[in-house]
């Protein structure tokens, strides 16, 4: 079965999610598109990403993989900020440039109480895959 169009836009989607969580204004992330089953997420840049090496974290790419997964989702069911991350598994794939980290979030499956979502990881301005995940979100009822 196809996936609906998103019935939020970035901006809203964006909002959703800083004013529920209000740590994300930490990782100062920006959600620069919605499209029909998948969202994209900017994570500028900050020296607090790097470790040893001068490469972007593996926590940092968690952390951009589950925005990603969160924002996608949101897109697609509305303003439902009690929708829980269950599961989340992340493979990490190239060394990571130290630039703004972009996630690509694509739903995978968006059924009545779980959501499975992919999300590809990239350095921004460099289109090698650095990380892979994949994960699924509780949904209200």
């Amino acid at each position: 079965m196809p996936l609906p169009d998103p019935v939020l836009d970035a901006a809203a989607v964006e909002r959703i999610i800083y004013n529920g969580l209000p740590m994300s204004s930490l990782a100062a992330f920006t959600v620069i598109d919605v499209a029909r089953g998948s969202t994209t997420v900017r994570l500028p840049f900050a020296s607090w990403m790097l470790r040893p090496g001068g490469t972007v974290a593996g926590p940092v790419m968690m952390l951009a993989a589950d925005t990603a997964m969160y924002a996608v989702i949101l897109a697609h069911i509305g303003d439902q900020v009690m929708a829980l991350t269950t599961n989340l598994t992340i493979n990490f794939l190239n060394r990571p440039q130290p630039a703004a980290v972009i996630a690509e979030g694509r739903i995978l499956k968006l059924g009545r109480r779980l959501a499975t979502v992919e999300v590809l990881i990239r350095s921004e301005g460099d289109d090698t895959l650095v990380a892979h995940a994949t994960g699924s979100y509780a949904l209200p009822g």
